[in-house]
């Protein structure tokens, strides 16, 4: 479906950059994502485009694109119309640029317009619960089933992803891809068997040489282990980060209740306030604002190339998957 030659895919980590790590993921035979990224004072739709250019320019196979569709993304209505018009404009984005990850929001807007288009863009929606994933079953082309384990925006019913993986697999038509506490060849193997398509890593890829986080970012995944995360509030729910002075403040969580209350203007204004705090973490001040990693960073323990980690992610998935018939009397 996708035209790649190994079943992994990058998460997108918005609001910070991957474009660097999406080119580089994609290069190794991966699909590499560049994320949607609107915290740094610039356009966000100008922004895109760059990094859409870049990725096409320095890389040789499909990539794709995330973008958050949440209620308070008021951006993601362009970002869609500018995803189709560089594809109508541009023969080989409209043959590259195959895929479009929405997150944390409504799915089905964006899946009309992408069903519309020729060639369609194939579109992926990140899934929670086995709820969510029914819901897309019926609109997208495939699942990202999202397990608690993941870094980044989580969803209030914490489901794991060894209990979602099966029961999405098991209940929906479209191809499942696992996300959420992968980082080795083990877990590949392991999603392979639970009925996935593939996997999607994040925390893994935050710490290769390719992937433009700062080095203070880097480094602190790698010391981590897998008790250093805790899930508190974000601003489009709850959301896993690593455990510092920030987490420290924020370690309560909101309910659905009170989240739909920040709609109010006093309310939201103090939480926009926070989010500059990401530009900090971005630039190295890994201690006083919300680093994004996932439980996963307890197996992460070295900083190498993207390929390399790629690599060694299939290599030792075939290892295991072929050990596994010993196993039968």
């Amino acid at each position: 479906m996708l035209g790649i030659k190994y079943p992994i895919i990058q998460a997108p980590m918005g609001p910070f950059y991957t474009t660097k790590l999406a080119a580089a993921v994609t290069n190794a035979g991966g699909l590499g994502i560049v994320s949607h990224t609107n915290l740094f004072g610039v356009d966000p739709i100008a922004d895109m485009e760059k990094n859409i250019k870049w990725v096409k320019e320095n890389s040789k196979g499909p990539f794709g694109i995330n973008i958050r569709v949440a209620r308070l993304q008021i951006d993601a209505p362009e970002l869609i119309k500018l995803i189709i018009r560089l594809r109508k404009e541009d023969p080989e984005l409209k043959k590259r640029l195959k895929v479009v990850i929405t997150s944390a929001g409504n799915p089905k807007p964006p899946a009309t317009e992408f069903k519309q288009k020729d060639p369609p863009l194939i579109h992926f929606h990140v899934c929670p619960t086995l709820y969510h994933a029914k819901k897309v079953d019926d609109l997208c082309d495939g699942i990202i089933a999202t397990g608690y384990e993941g870094g980044g925006h989580q969803s209030y019913e914490g489901v794991n992803t060894s209990v979602l993986i099966p029961e999405a697999v098991n209940n929906c038509k479209k191809p499942v891809v696992a996300c959420g506490g992968f980082f080795d060849g083990r877990g590949l193997a392991g999603a392979l068997a639970m009925g996935a398509a593939g996997i999607q890593m994040g925390t893994r890829f935050i710490a290769t040489k390719e992937c433009e986080f700062h080095e203070n970012y880097k480094n602190i995944v790698v010391k981590s282990n897998d008790a250093d995360t805790v899930v508190t509030q974000g601003m489009l729910g709850p959301i896993r980060l690593l455990k510092n002075k920030y987490t420290e403040e924020h370690h309560e969580i909101l309910s659905k209740g009170e989240k739909i209350s920040l709609e109010k203007a006093t309310d939201l204004e103090k939480l926009l306030e926070d989010q500059k705090k990401y530009e900090l973490v971005y630039n190295g001040e890994v201690e006083i604002g919300p680093v994004l990693c996932g439980e996963s960073c307890g197996g992460v323990k070295d900083i190498p190339t993207v390929k390399e980690v790629i690599e060694r992610t299939v290599r030792d998935a075939e290892r295991i998957i072929k050990g596994m018939s010993s196993l039968i009397a």
